[in-house]
C-alpha cells in the first residue's frame, strides 16, 4: 500500500559490531616501558635520577628555587610518582594532559644560578633535556645493575620508547638520545657543563637525611647511598667525596650487590601490594570483555 514501510528484522545470526579496542595508553603493556618501570628497581632508579640531574648548575638552581622540594619533599616525591604512572599506564589523552600540565608550569619559571650569575628559564629545552635523558639513564642502570635481564637490543627499545615521554615537556624528539650509543654520546657532551654546586651537595645530603622519624633514618640513609653508589664514577666525582667512594671498583661492586639483595626482597611482596593505582586501572581497562 502506498506511504506503508516495512521493516525487516536482521537475521538471527547477525554479529553485533565489536567495542572499540581499548587505549593502551603511549606504551602498552607489552612495552619495555612497562616492564622496566614495574620493576622494585625503580626505587633505587628514582633515587639516582635525583643525584644525577642535581650536577647540572641551572637544573639544580630551578629545583632549589621553585621545586619546594626542603618544605615538601614526600609531596613533591608522591607527585613525581604520580606523573610517571600516569605517562607510563595512563591513557594517551590523560598522558598528554599530564605533560601538557608541567610544560604550562616550567613556562612560567625563570631565575638565576647564584654561583654563577646565569640566568636560565625552567622550561628550556636543554635543561628539560637533561633532566630527561639523567631519569632514563637511571632507571635503566639501576634496572640492569640491580639483576634485570635484558636482551641484545631492549635497552635501546626502552630509550626509544622514552623519546615520547620527553616530547610530552617540550623536547623535540629528534634531538632526545634513543639509544644507549646516543646517550652515552650525550653524557659525553654535556660533562663540561656539570657541577656539583653548593646546592647540589646540599640536596645530596638532604636525600641521605630526610626529615622522617628516627628509627626509619638507617634504613633511608643505606637506601639513598646504594642509589649515590649506582651513579657513574665521574658522576659521583663531581661531589668531592673521598676517592674511595668515587672511584674504587669495590664501591660499584657494593652498590650492585645491594641493589640486588634489595630487588630480590621487593620482588616477594605480593604485586597486588607493590601495583600503582593507575597501573591497576590500565590492566582492569586492557582486560577482554
Amino acid at each position: 500500500m502506498l506511504g506503508q514501510v516495512t521493516v525487516t528484522a536482521p537475521p538471527s545470526s547477525a554479529v553485533p559490531p565489536a567495542p572499540p579496542p581499548a587505549d593502551p595508553g603511549l606504551f602498552g603493556p607489552d612495552s619495555m616501558t612497562w616492564r622496566i618501570h614495574h620493576d622494585p628497581s625503580m626505587a633505587l632508579g628514582g633515587l639516582r635520577a635525583l643525584l644525577l640531574q642535581a650536577l647540572h648548575p641551572l637544573a639544580m638552581a630551578g629545583v632549589a628555587q621553585f621545586s619546594g622540594y626542603r618544605d615538601d619533599p614526600w609531596g613533591r616525591f608522591l607527585r613525581t610518582a604520580e606523573y610517571l604512572a600516569t605517562i607510563t599506564y595512563g591513557t594517551t589523552a590523560d598522558a598528554r594532559l599530564a605533560g601538557a600540565r608541567v610544560r604550562a608550569v616550567h613556562d612560567r619559571l625563570s631565575g638565576v644560578e647564584p654561583e654563577s650569575g646565569t640566568p636560565f628559564e625552567v622550561g628550556d629545552p636543554h635543561l628539560v633535556r637533561w633532566v630527561h635523558c639523567a631519569e632514563v639513564d637511571s632507571f635503566l642502570a639501576a634496572y640492569r645493575r640491580c639483576g634485570g635481564r635484558l636482551r641484545r637490543g631492549e635497552a635501546d627499545a626502552y630509550l626509544a620508547e622514552q623519546v615520547v615521554a620527553a616530547s610530552l615537556v617540550g623536547v623535540a624528539p629528534a634531538t632526545v638520545p634513543s639509544s644507549e650509543a646516543d646517550l652515552l654520546d650525550y653524557f659525553r657532551e654535556l660533562q663540561p657543563e656539570l657541577r656539583a654546586t653548593a646546592e647540589a651537595r646540599a640536596a645530596l645530603w638532604f636525600i641521605l637525611s630526610p626529615p622522617m622519624p628516627l628509627p626509619a633514618r638507617p634504613a633511608w640513609a643505606w637506601l639513598a647511598s646504594v642509589a649515590f653508589g649506582l651513579l657513574p664514577r665521574w658522576a659521583r666525582a663531581r661531589y668531592g667525596l673521598p676517592f674511595v667512594l668515587t672511584a674504587h671498583p669495590g664501591a660499584d661492586l657494593a652498590a650492585g650487590l645491594a641493589g640486588r639483595s634489595l630487588r630480590t626482597t621487593l620482588t616477594l611482596v605480593p604485586t597486588s601490594l607493590r601495583e600503582s593505582p593507575v597501573r591497576k586501572q590500565a590492566l582492569a581497562r586492557l582486560r577482554p570483555v
